[in-house]
């Protein structure tokens, strides 16, 4: 485990010169296509500081986008991972299975929503998971279209691109993409026609209506969305909008689908953000903060919708790889050793006092929303208009990155600054990261 000192440090420009000669060699060798928030090469990683390769210490508001909420060293994950290592690093469960994966399938039929009967299949990333859920409803529904939402965001494959509502940069200049997905409105408050207080009711109406009118329930196999929009920009349906939605599915036999890729596993302040409405799914995938870093996915759901693929329909070379199993053993322990759900409560109304009293000063902060340790700014020219401002989210995360605060921007229009801090991140780091980000407004 490292153990880097918890203070921010910078001691050269940002990216420093060690950094700006590893962007060299990763230009020359590295597809242009991947790109990178701050091209700073990393050194160590603990609990909220990222050290880079000069010696710079950043305060981590990123997690590698929410994935390291146990911290990106934690002592757990990585004696359980290292123990893994040394007895074998894969046999494919598909060929000679092994007790971490049945071990991780029964702690998330423990975690995840709702009493029922539970079963899991493992995977290696969000988008393949999702991708599977999608597979195992219309197995079992034996329907084919599937219903996703404006500003949400499934993933990068063929069939999560279309799912996903943003084109530039995820799906631009790479269809044509799979049939048979159905965008509908979601209760986005904030922008809402009527306002934030009719928005629950009148867009699962309209919803429902666009479902019935232009799919016709009866062939739709799942209908999937993010408890909390992740990519979209932090959005919170509206209140009562979810509850609507499900009973919707339920009545129709249709498979509802939580996507908590990225609000799962104490993000939001409870083990999963569907909890917030008392929603239990069918089915929920999960992946980002399973594993402490290494990489793993999940389906998981209702023991007979999850047994509807027939055997072999399901799976993959690395799918529940041995290793990533003992770290997400390891990352699930350290959440409920350290209670990550309270952790997550006691950032949000750190994080949430000090971007209201921002927002009293700031009149480009439009809006302050999430839960938990995911939390985000909608940045707007004019409060009156809401306009968005993404050029203003732009210049915000260069000023804080030169400082040695790593933040993250997102939503539909880029405005949206959002923070997703380690769940083990020291209050005084978390303020000092504050502390810079409010004055990266004032400066603006």
């Amino acid at each position: 485990m490292s153990d880097i000192p918890q203070e921010r440090r910078v001691v050269t420009a940002i990216p420093g010169p060690k950094s700006q000669e590893l962007q060299q060699r990763r230009v020359a060798a590295v597809a242009a296509g991947v790109g990178s928030t701050l091209p700073v090469f990393t050194a160590r990683v603990d609990r909220g500081i990222i050290e880079d390769v000069d010696g710079n210490r950043l305060i981590d508001f990123g997690s590698g986008i929410a994935v390291t909420s146990v911290g990106a060293s934690a002592e757990a994950v990585v004696r359980r991972a290292s123990a893994q290592l040394q007895d074998f690093t894969h046999t494919c469960f598909m060929v000679t299975p092994y007790e971490g994966y049945v071990a991780v399938a029964e702690a998330l039929a423990e975690l995840t929503p709702g009493d029922h009967a539970k079963k899991s299949a493992l995977f290696n990333s969000g988008a393949e998971a999702v991708e599977n859920a999608v597979k195992i409803a219309r197995a079992y529904t034996k329907r084919t279209a599937v219903v996703v939402f404006d500003h949400g965001y499934h993933g990068r494959t063929n069939l999560t691109m279309g799912m996903t509502a943003k084109n530039m940069p995820y799906k631009h200049g790479f269809g044509p993409f799979a049939p048979e997905v159905y965008r509908v409105p979601v209760a986005y408050g904030y922008r809402w026609p009527t306002g934030a207080e009719n928005a629950g009711p009148e867009a699962a109406a309209q919803a429902i209506d666009t479902i019935t009118k232009q799919v016709g329930a009866e062939n739709v196999a799942a209908i999937v969305i993010e408890p909390v929009l992740g990519e979209g920009g932090f959005i919170e349906p509206a209140k009562g909008f979810l509850p609507e939605i499900v009973k919707f599915a339920n009545d129709n036999g249709i498979v509802f689908v939580a996507d908590e890729i990225q609000s799962g596993f104490c993000r939001t302040g409870q083990w999963f953000a569907c909890e917030d409405e008392g929603i239990v799914p069918d089915l929920i995938t999960t992946a980002k903060g399973i594993a402490g870093g290494l990489p793993l996915a999940a389906v998981t759901g209702r023991a007979e919708i999850m047994d509807a693929a027939h055997a072999g329909g399901l799976g993959g070379t690395y799918g529940g790889n041995p290793v990533a199993c003992a770290g997400a053993l390891g990352a699930i322990e350290t959440m409920k050793e350290l209670d990550l759900n309270a952790k997550a409560k006691e950032i949000e109304a750190t994080m949430k006092a000090r971007l209201t009293a921002m927002q009293e000063k700031f009149a480009v902060i439009g809006d302050i929303r999430g839960r938990g340790a995911m939390i985000a700014i909608e940045l707007v020219k004019d409060p009156a208009t809401k306009e968005p401002h993404p050029e203003a989210a732009a210049a915000l995360a260069k000023a804080c990155h030169a400082e040695g605060v790593l933040v993250l921007t997102c939503g539909t229009y880029g405005n949206v600054l959002r923070f997703l801090p380690p769940l083990v991140i020291g209050q005084d780091l978390l303020n000092e990261g504050l502390d810079v980000i409010e004055n990266a407004f004032a400066a603006l």
